[in-house]
């Protein structure tokens, strides 16, 4: 029999909680269950879906490997070339200036989770300042990356975003903390559908912003991680991040390519660095690479020739963003149907926000309370913040949603 192990005071760390509220999901037997909690697109039937124009490029793929015409060697460390070249041209345009300028080095990461954090290891070894920005509130992976980055929690800093009194913009307040911030420091921006909140600025806001950080010499770190998913148009959501780039900011751009092509499980995403020269671009990949070699040294290859080759083929190009336009739709139908019934029911409060805010969320404004009576009453999950996960809306049970969020608000004091 072993002895007592040398691990046995090891802390027991708590479940993620947003796999924690799957994963009662999951456990949960009642037929009625619905979940609104985690962050993946759904069909009307509340099935994942896997885009019709994906699956027939791994077809494509498998007959390549089959006819020994592909093979699973090792990529370059930085990535599939014709994967990465895609990703920075659907990210900045086909007629972006900095791409023509040959001033844009990408790097192939791990989802856009370790795309962004191969972005704050670059930024932790070279930027010169150690203070971050992020939006009250953020993804809370976003911290939890800063902090294995090696960022210090005190100069981890908040800047105010989301107004829980409107469900809105609380855009004074976002551009007073971006005035006082010191002088290099590293701002967190979500280029669309923010996460966990579904509030965006509009472009006069965003123009507003950019000149708040150029005049403060602020250094933008642009998380993208659902291009596509507010419009329909990868195009439009990306003018954002486009726009600081137009401005002549240096920009690192983390790109995912989990949602706009359901590739959740593949960990398909790109780093986009934007640059001033080539010379720089250059010198820059060299440390992406330095960086990657001792942490994945060489990314998966399935989603990112998927990707690569639906961009870069004309007619798969517009195939996917079809589908990329429908998938936005029904979100946006979503969330007016929601809306709709819990304005019939006369439930308690403006609604408004549904349809205001953008993309998968939608910060609901329920509080603590009533999330949990909606878990035990109508097994009905979402995450404690309120945040729900728009996609999990169906037509078969947008009335049960819609009655049980009414019951919630008027039996449960905030």
């Amino acid at each position: 029999m072993p002895g007592v192990s040398i691990f046995k005071d090891v802390p027991l760390v708590p479940t993620d909680h947003v796999f924690h509220v799957n994963q009662q999901y999951k456990d949960d037997t009642n037929p009625n269950k619905v979940n609104l909690g985690i962050g993946a697109y759904r069909d009307d039937d509340g099935n994942p879906m896997v885009l019709s124009v994906v699956s027939r490029v791994e077809k494509q793929l498998a007959e390549e490997i089959a006819a020994k015409t592909l093979n699973h060697e090792y990529l370059s460390i930085d990535g599939l070339g014709s994967f990465t070249q895609a990703a920075c041209k659907l990210c900045l345009g086909g007629d972006s200036p900095a791409i023509a300028e040959n001033r844009v080095c990408g790097a192939q990461g791990i989802s856009g989770t370790g795309s962004l954090r191969l972005g704050m290891e670059f930024l932790k070894k070279f930027h010169c300042s150690d203070v971050v920005y992020l939006s009250k509130p953020t993804w809370g992976n976003h911290k939890k990356m800063l902090l294995g980055t090696g960022y210090k929690a005190e100069n981890i800093k908040e800047y105010r975003y989301f107004d829980s009194a409107s469900k809105s913009l609380d855009f004074s307040g976002m551009c007073e903390d971006l005035k006082n911030a010191p002088e290099n420091s590293i701002i967190l921006l979500h280029a669309c559908a923010h996460n966990p909140t579904g509030v965006d600025p509009n472009q006069d806001q965003w123009k507003e912003i950019a000149e708040i950080m150029k005049r403060q010499n602020l250094f933008p770190l642009i998380d993208m991680a659902y291009q596509g998913f507010v419009t329909g148009d990868p195009d439009k959501d990306a003018w954002a991040a486009r726009y600081f780039v137009s401005q002549g900011f240096e920009v690192l751009i983390a790109q995912s390519f989990a949602k706009n092509f359901g590739l959740y499980n593949e960990r398909c995403g790109n780093l986009c660095v934007v640059t001033t020269d080539n010379e720089t671009a250059e010198k820059i990949r060299s440390q992406l690479k330095a960086i990657i070699r001792p942490m994945w040294s060489n990314p998966p290859n399935h989603g990112a020739r998927i990707v690569a080759t639906i961009l870069n083929q004309d007619a798969l190009n517009t195939e996917w963003r079809e589908t990329l336009k429908s998938m936005a739709g029904r979100i946006l139908n979503c969330r007016k149907l929601l809306h709709e019934k819990l304005r019939l029911l006369g439930t308690p409060g403006s609604w408004n926000h549904l349809e205001d805010q953008k993309g998968m969320f939608g910060f609901t404004g329920l509080s603590v309370k009533q999330v949990e009576f909606l878990a035990s009453k109508y097994h009905i999950y979402l995450l404690n913040s309120g945040r729900i996960n728009i996609c999990g809306i169906t037509s078969a049970n947008v009335d049960y949603v819609a009655k049980a969020i009414y019951d919630a608000v008027t039996t449960c004091n905030a």
